[in-house]
């Protein structure tokens, strides 16, 4: 069984990962806590990490039966095949989101070579891009996911 990426239609990742939980497949769909305002009030909201996408560990004759679910657009392909993403990967995503709620995306270009294995800490072992360290937040590049997590330190 392998990770795989799955784009989404507009503002149906939580939909898609119910619709996937509920035929027994393993999916994950990462959340944060965002702070909404409307012109009342501010509130908390939960909302997806990755806008439009939902991971799912399946085999391969499961393809098809995953594309036909409801609000599913397609898997992320590279080089042609659905791209597989590395059990490590998944785990450091749910340990990040684990140690800290609020968290942001942003899209980033990267360089070759400019890859590291981090060596201590949550994401160790991982190869990543260490982009920043503030004094109040994280900046780490994940390049397979071509995404820049931003977090706050505790």
């Amino acid at each position: 069984m392998n990770w795989y990426a799955l784009y989404t239609k507009s503002r149906c990742e939580k939909k898609v990962n119910e619709a996937l939980q509920q035929q027994g497949i393993e999916c994950y769909c990462p959340t944060t806590i965002v702070k909404k305002k409307w012109s009342d009030r501010i509130k908390k909201v939960e909302q997806p990490l990755f806008t439009s996408y939902v991971f799912v560990k399946i085999i391969a004759e499961q393809h098809t039966q995953v594309k036909q679910t409801n609000n599913v657009v397609n898997f992320v392909y590279w080089l042609g095949k659905p791209a597989i993403i590395k059990e490590q990967e998944i785990e450091a995503i749910k340990n990040f989101i684990t140690k800290h709620q609020t968290v942001s995306l942003e899209k980033v270009l990267h360089k070759v070579g400019e890859k590291i294995e981090i060596e201590t800490g949550l994401f160790k072992g991982q190869k990543a891009i260490v982009n920043k360290v503030f004094k109040n937040k994280l900046e780490l590049i994940l390049p397979t996911l071509g995404l820049k997590l931003v977090a706050p330190l505790k």
